[in-house]
């Protein structure tokens, strides 16, 4: 009886072996959701994509699915280059700490030591829609470089911003918002936004802004080199990070992915409207938004994510420390978001609600995504990285490969 029962224990532990990967995945359940993305394509719910899995360090899943250009019939692959738009934020903010960590200012410093453009914030009170003049009040404290960081600085977003009259005062006074072809730098734009009144009083409430955008610029004053440069050196090159840039060559310009948008039954190249699509690769190149205007690939961004999870070292280079990785981790803005999600110095990071929800990973997961339909997501206690990068903007077709992908990703592990 004992002989025959450690049998039975040894053909179930091979079974259980040939079920899996060394890594822990559950190969079969990789099918399903390889199958669910091509599902999407089939349906016409997204013109194309790359998804990227990995776990402990090793790559899981890495494929290309339908086209890159729909006009064209050019088929996507995996090294096609994405505009990633916010996701540059995670981009900058790891910059803004890579300075911290010299000592070179505290997070809780005036952003105005460093822009005097910014003292004395003011904060919108009344405005009229006829000729969009306004009147403020004094803001009850000054703007920090904390508050850029975690959106609590009372800015807006100009052309995405959900106040209209917000929408109305950044247009009029010239300021750049996410991505242009036009000839201006950050420091222009960011000199303009100084000048503009507030949502609310700093540190009270979440909004959404160009925060990040001034703080691109605060690295170009801090650090003494252009933006681009900085992140070049500092982040891209020791990463490895070949693809990832604010404007791109000829050569990485033929791998960059067309915006498209579903009308009138099929996907079709997204319109000029405020800003042109094709701006990574046309004009005049030196606008360096540290809020939305890099060009990445999966593969790059998963090289930052592995460095996040790799406590701030990736392949013998490091970032940051890990000290400081604990502390862009930790909730930056109290109960100003509750629920699944608190805000770090970085990223949206899971909570134990989040985890009751289900589908998003364990607790201190972390994520975000970008206005052209790309996300990601990293599980520091599982030590799995998913992303999936799409190029789509405007009218969708009921696209829902966003959260299917992720709730995939989780059921993957043994």
């Amino acid at each position: 009886m004992k002989k025959l029962y450690t049998l039975l224990l040894a053909v179930l532990f091979s079974l259980s072996a040939f079920s899996q990967s060394p890594n822990g995945i559950i190969q079969s359940r990789v099918q399903k959701l390889d199958a669910m993305l091509d599902d999407a394509i089939a349906n016409q719910k997204v013109p194309g994509l790359v998804a990227m899995v990995l776990k402990d360090g090793e790559l899981v899943y890495h494929e290309a699915k339908g086209y890159a250009d729909v006009a064209s019939k050019t088929m996507m692959e995996k090294d096609h280059i994405f505009r990633i738009a916010s996701q540059t934020k995670a981009i900058t903010a790891t910059a803004v700490m890579i300075l911290w960590e010299e000592g070179k200012f505290r997070l809780d410093d005036p952003i105005s030591n460093y822009i005097p453009e910014f003292k004395s914030p003011q904060v919108l009170e009344g405005f009229r829609y006829s000729d969009t003049t306004f009147s403020t009040r004094p803001a009850d404290k000054e703007i920090t470089i904390r508050h850029l960081l975690t959106h609590t600085s009372g800015l807006g977003y100009g052309v995405i911003d959900g106040d209209e009259r917000m929408k109305m005062i950044y247009h009029k006074a010239g300021v750049t918002d996410l991505f242009t072809t036009e000839n201006i730098s950050i420091e222009e734009s960011v000199k303009r936004l100084a000048k503009l009144p507030l949502h609310h009083d700093p540190g009270t409430k979440y909004t959404y802004s160009e925060g990040l955008d001034v703080l691109g610029y605060f690295v170009e004053i801090i650090s003494g080199q252009p933006f681009d440069v900085f992140l070049k050196e500092r982040i891209f090159d020791p990463l490895g990070m070949d693809d990832t840039r604010f404007y791109l060559n000829d050569a990485q310009g033929e791998r960059l992915v067309t915006v498209h948008t579903y009308q009138d039954g099929k996907w079709q190249p997204f319109p000029v409207t405020f800003y042109d699509p094709d701006y990574p690769r046309k004009g005049a190149k030196r606008f360096f938004s540290g809020g939305a205007g890099l060009s990445s690939t999966t593969a790059d961004y998963a090289k930052f994510l592995q460095m996040y999870l790799n406590q701030g070292e990736l392949n013998g280079n490091r970032i940051l420390s890990s000290k400081t990785i604990q502390t862009i981790m930790k909730n930056q803005v109290g109960d100003l978001w509750s629920g699944d999600k608190y805000y770090g110095l970085a990223f949206g990071v899971v909570t134990e609600d989040g985890v009751a929800r289900g589908g998003l990973g364990s607790e201190g997961t972390f994520d975000w995504g970008g206005y052209f339909n790309t996300q990601y997501f990293a599980d520091p206690e599982e030590q799995i990285i998913g992303l999936i990068f799409k190029q789509t903007s405007g009218a969708g077709n009921g696209d829902d490969t966003n959260w299917k992908f992720r709730q995939l990703v989780f059921t993957l592990i043994e």
